[in-house]
């Protein structure tokens, strides 16, 4: 099922590729550009440690709320 629904975004995509006349040369520098944005730090902690909010929690933010803290608290 999952492959199917994969095909059939992906035939959704070129169609849009060809409406619109987006080049791939412009479609990779898009793509490439959001894998080298940088997240703003919406977390850190008194040792200036940071997490953006993305991707696994870093450990001193897992201990941090497993000690009881608040995810508040270290929301910049």
């Amino acid at each position: 099922m999952k492959e199917r629904e994969e095909q059939r975004l992906i035939a959704r995509i070129r169609r849009c590729i060809d409406e619109y006349s987006i080049a791939m040369e412009a479609l990779a520098d898009s793509l490439e550009a959001d894998a080298n944005a940088v997240l703003p730090v919406k977390y850190s902690d008194a040792y200036r440690r940071t997490w953006d909010g993305h991707g696994d929690k870093p450990d001193w933010r897992a201990r941090a709320i497993y000690a009881g803290q608040n995810i508040d608290h270290f929301r910049c």
